[in-house]
């Protein structure tokens, strides 16, 4: 959703565009047609590999010396890898006819592979994202140093990020931390006159650095402690049949209600319908970790008091007692009283909700940042 946002907010600075989706995508969006990678044009690298090496032969050279000396971080990471190389050679020769003024890659993984490469292979400047996924899986993505070193610059959207990269090696000056924004903020909401039973709010992908299970239980103590609720976990992925059993297990099935994924519109009627967000973000086994979720600023923007735990860049946002509440996550008997008292105390709400949208106002306007962006990607084009 956040680079829908970005790229609706450079069509309408008048930037010209040609998007490439890898996974994935296809069809219109905004005007703007998106080309999708047809898995079968990998067919063309048996020939398109040896020309390009008789092209380019430091470039093949490099590649299979990294092969031979690293290990991926995961199998999911090699592959994402190949096929950014893949997509790289399928398509060197349609940007040598029609060369961009600059390649920016969304991700630091496939994204960054194809750009590093074509630029290797072309001499076209490029750019990156570098986000928590691929800043944090399992360590980070496999080629990270090589494809940042090489970039005009990489853009985050949280300090973590820019942090985490400065502290593995990526030039300070490089890394710019630019974040996304909201392309519309919605009225502030009146705070609900009755808040009993309280309604619950949790928009996340069902997968495990959003530490579901962890607020399962603190439903699970609500409701031990007497307190009257409802909740709804919008959202989808691999953990929700798991979550659901959870959720049985606990007694707490009958209370919350498992939505799905929703189109974005109906993401703002759960907020209307909802008294306070609860992130229960934690870093899963694999290192992977939230950066700051959207959800987090839409539901400020909105006027929903949120409490969140500490992990990875939610504290940017949410300001303990000034901007939200934050807790840990593993301290459910702390989340009930913080629960509570927001269920019955409505100057404690209207405390937290005034600074949470000051904050989004001025730290999250897509517009604003995406001006931003853009100063910083036609300096990098004018260079190259």
């Amino acid at each position: 959703m956040f680079l829908q946002r970005e790229i609706a907010a450079l069509r309408a600075k008048g930037v010209r565009l040609r998007i490439h989706s890898m996974w994935g995508g296809g069809g219109v969006f905004r005007g703007i047609e998106v080309e999708a990678f047809n898995k079968w044009r990998l067919a063309e690298l048996l020939w398109l590999i040896p020309y390009e090496t008789w092209r380019r032969p430091g470039i093949m050279g490099q590649l299979l010396r990294g092969l031979a000396r690293r290990r991926p971080p995961s199998w999911v990471n090699f592959w994402e890898n190949m096929l950014g190389a893949g997509f790289a050679c399928v398509y060197a020769r349609s940007f040598r006819r029609n060369p961009p003024g600059l390649i920016h890659a969304a991700w630091s993984g496939a994204p960054a592979t194809a750009a590093w490469l074509l630029w290797r292979m072309n001499g076209t400047r490029f750019t990156a994202g570098a986000h928590a996924y691929d800043v944090f899986e399992h360590g980070g993505d496999w080629w990270l140093a090589e494809k940042l070193e090489a970039a005009f610059f990489v853009h985050t959207s949280t300090e973590l990020a820019r942090d985490a990269l400065v502290a593995r090696g990526v030039r300070s000056d490089k890394v710019v931390c630019i974040r996304s924004g909201l392309d519309r903020l919605p009225a502030l909401k009146p705070v609900h006159a009755s808040r009993v039973p309280l309604h619950v709010l949790s928009l996340a992908r069902l997968v495990e650095k959003k530490g579901l299970d962890r607020q399962l239980r603190i439903y699970a103590a609500m409701k031990a402690a007497g307190v009257e609720f409802r909740a709804r976990i919008v959202g989808d992925g691999p953990l929700r049949q798991r979550l659901e059993k959870l959720a049985v297990h606990l007694g707490v099935a009958d209370l919350v209600t498992f939505v799905g994924q929703v189109p974005p519109h109906e993401v703002w009627e759960h907020l209307d319908w909802s008294d306070v967000l609860l992130h229960t973000g934690v870093v899963a086994p694999s290192g992977d970790r939230d950066g700051l979720p959207n959800a987090i600023a839409e539901a400020m923007a909105a006027g929903v008091p949120v409490v969140t735990s500490p992990t990875a860049g939610t504290t940017e946002a949410v300001r303990d007692g000034v901007t939200g509440v934050v807790l840990p996550v593993d301290s459910p008997e702390a989340w009930v009283a913080v629960l509570k008292r927001l269920s019955s105390d409505d100057a404690f709400c209207e405390a937290l909700r005034g600074p949470a949208r000051a904050w989004v106002e001025a730290n999250f306007d897509v517009r604003a940042n995406t001006g931003r962006l853009l100063a910083r990607l036609r300096d990098a084009a004018a260079a190259a």
